[in-house]
């Protein structure tokens, strides 16, 4: 019914598209694995049930509440309504201080407590991260 020709077309088009169809499947599916959610420390209290993928917490470093030990920084992250005590092992940035906003990436061990592989707060004094400033209200 068909010629050669055009049999050879549709199966090349049909080709094309499950190529096209497969890429994007595969792009989608390796973002999926590296994406990092962002949670207030109110979010992180509603949380149903704690699940073991990295997220990043952020809010303001409570005052009074950095303790520095050889090599461990145990500092507390309030968002004005609720707290999550976060540990650190590292060096944190210069501009890490109290009463300043800070984003910590890690895994939560329970909803009172957070391990950080890596504190965010390489900013100015004046500059506070959009998710940060909707978190805690600001505008």
């Amino acid at each position: 019914m068909y010629g050669r020709k055009v049999k050879l077309r549709f199966f090349f088009i049909i080709f094309i598209l499950l190529s096209l169809i497969l890429s994007v499947f595969m792009v989608l599916r390796s973002l999926e694995e590296n994406v990092v959610y962002f949670k207030s420390p109110t979010d992180v209290k509603l949380i149903g049930e704690l699940e073991s993928k990295k997220i990043r917490i952020g809010g303001m470093v409570k005052k009074n509440s950095i303790e520095i030990s050889s090599n461990k920084v145990n500092f507390i992250i309030t968002d004005y309504k609720n707290e999550i005590n976060v540990t650190y092992s590292g060096v944190v940035p210069n501009l890490f201080s109290e009463g300043k906003g800070v984003v910590a990436e890690g895994y939560l061990k329970d909803k009172s407590f957070f391990e950080a592989s890596k504190i965010l707060a390489k900013h100015d004094e004046n500059y506070m991260p959009p998710e940060v400033k909707k978190a805690l209200g600001e505008k």
